[in-house]
C-alpha cells in the first residue's frame, strides 16, 4: 500500500498529514482555514486518494504559515508514499472547467522541483482567504514532493471558480501521474535523485 504519515512542527505550525494514494477519495481536515479545507477536499476527491490533514497554526496572525506549511508537509507525504516511483505513469495532466473558469495542470514526478503558475486572479481575497496563498501552497508542495508543476488558469472571472478548477485539475493530474502502469511495473527506471 502506498501510504505515508508525516508530521512537521515549527514555531508557527504543528501539522500531521496522512495519505493513501490508493484510497477512495476521502478527506478529513482540521486546519483552521475553511477555504483551504474545501480545496484540499478537491485534491482527495479528484485524486482518488485519502487525505487526513490537521494543523494547529498561527492563524491569529494570518493564514500564510498554515497554507504554505501544509503544502510542504503534503509534498513530503506524497513523496514518501510514492517511494522509488517504479511503475508509476510519472506524467499527468488535466483540464477542468467550472462554469466560466477553465484551468490546466500538468505534473511530472521528475525528481526536480519547479513551479510555473499563471493564474490571473480576479480578486485578492475569497472571503477571508488571500488568493496569493495558492502560489505559496503549490511552491511548498513542489519543493518537497520534488515535482515539476505547470498551472494555468486559461479563463474565468470568478476567483472562487478559478482556484477550485486549479485544485480539481491538480488532483486529477496527480491521479494520472501516480497511476500504476501494469506495462511498466518493475521496469521503469527510478527517477529518485535525478537532477
Amino acid at each position: 500500500m502506498r501510504k505515508a504519515c508525516v508530521k512537521r512542527d515549527t514555531l508557527e505550525t504543528k501539522i500531521a498529514v496522512s495519505v493513501n494514494l490508493d484510497g477512495d477519495g476521502c478527506g478529513k481536515f482540521d486546519t483552521g482555514v475553511p477555504f483551504l479545507e474545501h480545496m484540499l477536499d478537491q485534491i482527495a476527491r479528484h485524486g482518488m486518494m485519502d487525505l487526513d490533514i490537521t494543523c494547529d497554526g498561527d492563524i491569529h496572525i494570518d493564514d500564510h504559515h498554515t497554507v504554505e506549511d501544509i503544502g510542504i508537509t503534503l509534498g513530503k507525504a506524497i513523496a514518501e508514499a510514492v517511494g522509488d516511483k517504479k511503475g508509476i505513469t510519472r506524467y499527468g495532466h488535466a483540464y477542468v472547467p467550472l462554469d466560466e473558469a477553465l484551468s490546466r495542470v500538468v505534473v511530472d514526478f521528475s525528481g526536480r522541483p519547479g513551479l510555473i503558475m499563471e493564474v490571473p486572479f480576479t480578486q485578492k481575497r475569497i472571503g477571508s482567504f488571500d488568493t496569493e496563498l495558492v502560489y505559496e501552497f503549490f511552491q511548498g508542495f513542489v519543493n518537497h514532493a520534488l515535482v515539476t508543476l505547470h498551472i494555468d488558469c486559461l479563463r474565468g472571472h470568478n476567483a472562487h471558480h478559478q482556484v477550485e478548477t486549479v485544485f480539481k485539475a491538480f488532483g486529477r493530474a496527480l491521479r494520472m501521474a501516480l497511476a500504476l502502469d501494469p506495462r511498466m511495473a518493475g521496469t521503469m527506471p527510478s527517477t529518485k535523485g535525478v537532477l
